[in-house]
């Protein structure tokens, strides 16, 4: 694989190793810098839950975009595309940027472009501003129900300029922001395939090892939650565990089962990626091992 500071793309399931084969390849590949592509890890306080790098680890390699937002801070493909895209041109100047994450959304907004929304009209706007939030809210579920239930309605400018973009447009925005402005870019993207009891057996044990790193303790530290934020797997569940209505052994199951049906959608989205190609691995492969496959595609 040749980049001459072309960027890279790496991707997998939760749990399949990106972070050790992206230090993998930076090591071989040099300069590189790491870029965050996952839709959790952006945020400040969920380390353990979101297995984001450690800060060993980090001062390996340069890595951007982890831990960035607070945990109160709304976060969509948009922005952090907007987000990514800067800091790859950045990065571009002096060394290769190394994007890695599983989120397929994120991935592909940053790759292929979300196709750009109405800009704001100030008239319409001003007439919004004069009705209330749950006015609002009522309108904005009427002309787009399914980007309704994926909002943060409690925030006014969230459900404002969504509802902007419906009237303007006159489409819903959810579907606005789901077009692509290039469907066959030509990147340098790999996709981490694991059989899927490799996958599961990585998830089940990764699980068990953050409540042995305090992912109990890092939960009941955080503060309020965006719609965003509060998504994350696991987040309910030990909230419920420390408020003494679920059972630890419960709690770590139903983590293991809904990581465990994370991964399978993750499998179903990247299938449908041409851009991003497999590189199979098996479950005894070493990092740098999977790293020289990465590095051997043509």
């Amino acid at each position: 694989m040749t980049t001459e500071n072309a960027p890279i793309y790496l991707s997998g399931q939760t749990g399949s190793g990106k972070t050790a084969v992206a230090l993998a390849l930076a090591k071989t590949l040099g300069p590189v810098e790491i870029i965050n592509a996952d839709a959790y890890q952006v945020y400040s306080g969920l380390e353990i839950l979101t297995a984001a790098p450690t800060e060993e680890e980090k001062e390996l390699v340069p890595h951007h975009l982890f831990g960035i937002l607070d945990c109160d801070n709304e976060c969509d493909a948009a922005a952090f595309s907007d987000l990514a895209r800067a800091k790859i041109a950045e990065i571009e100047q002096r060394a290769t940027p190394l994007v890695v994450g599983g989120s397929g959304l994120y991935l592909k907004a940053i790759t292929h472009g979300l196709a750009p929304t109405p800009p704001g009209n100030p008239e319409l706007r001003k007439k919004l501003e004069e009705h209330s939030l749950e006015q609002l809210v009522t309108q904005y579920r009427k002309l787009d129900p399914t980007g309704a239930k994926k909002t943060n309605l409690a925030n006014r400018r969230y459900v404002t300029r969504n509802l902007e973009i419906c009237i303007l447009s006159g489409r819903p925005a959810s579907e606005i922001k789901s077009v692509w402005q290039n469907n066959q870019p030509n990147i340098h993207a790999v996709y981490l395939r694991r059989e899927r009891e490799d996958i599961y057996a990585r998830i089940n044990r990764r699980t068990e090892r953050m409540f042995e790193e305090g992912v109990v303790e890092e939960i009941a530290a955080l503060g309020d939650l965006s719609t965003t934020a509060a998504k994350a797997i696991g987040i309910a569940e030990i909230q419920a565990l420390i408020a003494g209505e679920m059972e630890r052994e419960a709690c770590v199951e139903t983590i293991q089962k809904k990581t465990r049906h994370y991964a399978k959608r993750q499998a179903t989205w990247f299938r449908r990626e041409a851009a991003f190609r497999s590189v199979e691995v098996g479950a005894d492969d070493e990092a740098e091992t999977i790293a020289a496959s990465v590095l051997s595609l043509p």
